[in-house]
């Protein structure tokens, strides 16, 4: 079985807000007989379509083949924050990597996060809203939010941080499980689908050719790569993989490091202005501090999409609402009439210590993901850099590829059974 179609109908969005108030793009046709081009893209989510992007304008011909639809997987799908920062802390990052390294990645996510606000600048349905409220669900917790924010403003230079005592934050978020936290105003959030949907639009005005309906099948490695599906033999010069959660087992070192997990969310019915602004406060967007974290924020017609819970086998959950109805009334008990529109799930991709992948597989075979839930941000720059490395500017794509990322241990059949081990222990600890 494959995650890119254990799940979902071949050729169709998932049941989701997103795909339900998009405005689609006509279908691709399917790559068939043979391609020759300069550099095959494989996945057309954040990192695959910023990858084209940024090669077609640098003058490249570039192939994009996607197996489902243009953003179909976890970038179409997701809860839509732009973060600032890496998955892990500075201080973490500072004991992973060294002091100078840890400065370079916070520069790297700082760029990330711009370059997202730039891309989606003359986007007409879609832009980045500012603030990215961090919430504290245990009293112990609120002391490290305030002084990690202290932290950055000291070593970082990051002044968009502010610190939110209990009382502050029930004024932003109307939930009593919460004693303080952050909120970060250079953070944002944005709607995932029509973000994917306007960088393919820019891909198609750069001269990027698109594919939909094109499982690769196979990449055999050389000078120049060969790939093929079922329909179509492509020759490129150079190789950028972009699968994500959905990688299958196209590549065997990618999947040995990068693991899919599931995540859902839920939209509920439209609220007026003032019900909206009473959950919370000024259109932020909100993430907790559970290890299984829940995310929620308003969409433009003022639904709630509140994200939570996850899954680590290949099926979906048959009642997707009752499984993310629960975290959301224990966050919101207020919402208990509230109905229940929609109600999806996605498959995301993970690594060991939470930081992405990217890899060098071969001297033209290049690979970016588990983005570990950070992706919005990071997956768009993730592509530009893939492609900047590829034009001979590696430096940046070489210093993430320079965080040690370990191996699953137990190899690809073993990490989901020991992931299950070990995610039921990080949920009794959140209890604690």
């Amino acid at each position: 079985m494959n995650l890119l179609d254990a799940n979902d109908t071949a050729g169709q969005y998932p049941q989701s807000y997103y795909a339900a108030h998009a405005n689609p793009l006509p279908p691709f046709p399917s790559a068939k007989g043979k391609i020759r081009t300069d550099v095959c893209v494989v996945g057309a989510g954040f990192t695959g379509l910023s990858a084209a992007l940024h090669l077609a304008q640098a003058g490249y011909s570039v192939t994009l083949v996607e197996a489902q639809r243009i953003g179909f997987g976890a970038s179409g799908r997701n809860g839509g924050q732009v973060g600032t920062g890496q998955r892990q802390d500075q201080d973490e990052l500072e004991k992973m990597v060294g002091l100078d390294h840890a400065k370079s990645l916070w520069g790297i996510a700082q760029e990330a996060v711009q370059l997202v606000k730039d891309l989606s600048g003359d986007m007409t349905d879609c832009s980045v809203v500012p603030g990215v409220i961090h919430a504290a669900h245990k009293a112990r917790f609120v002391g490290h939010e305030h002084d990690y924010a202290d932290k950055l403003a000291r070593d970082y230079g990051y002044d968009q941080i502010t610190t939110l005592d209990r009382t502050e934050m029930r004024a932003a978020v109307a939930s009593p499980k919460y004693f303080g936290g952050t909120l970060d105003m250079g953070a944002g959030h944005i709607d995932p689908l029509r973000y994917a949907l306007g960088l393919a639009r820019k891909c198609i005005a750069a001269g990027v050719k698109i594919y939909e309906d094109s499982r690769v099948k196979s990449v055999t490695h050389g000078t120049p790569a060969i790939l093929n599906t079922d329909k179509v033999t492509i020759t490129a010069d150079h190789v950028l993989l972009a699968c994500n959660g959905y990688l299958g087992d196209l590549d065997g070192q990618v999947a040995s490091h990068v693991m899919p997990i599931n995540n859902f969310i839920l939209a509920t019915e439209p609220m007026d202005t003032s019900a909206q602004e009473e959950i919370i406060a000024s259109n932020r967007a909100v993430a907790d501090s559970k290890f299984v974290v829940n995310y929620f924020r308003f969409s433009d017609d003022h639904r709630l999409l509140f994200g939570g819970a996850e899954t680590y086998g290949y099926r979906f959950p048959r009642d997707i609402p009752a499984l993310v109805r629960k975290p959301m009334l224990d966050i919101f008990p207020q919402l208990v009439d509230t109905r229940i529109d929609y109600a999806w799930g996605g498959t995301l991709a993970i690594t060991m210590n939470r930081m992405p992948y990217f890899a060098r597989l071969s001297g033209n075979i290049l690979s970016a993901s588990g983005y570990s839930g950070h992706g919005v941000a990071m997956a768009t720059l993730g592509g530009k850099m893939m492609a900047q490395a590829l034009a001979g500017q590696a430096e940046q794509f070489d210093m993430m590829a320079a965080v040690p990322t370990p191996r699953f241990p137990g190899g690809v059949r073993l990490r989901s059974p020991l992931l299950v081990l070990a995610m039921l222990w990080f949920s009794l600890r959140d209890k604690l």
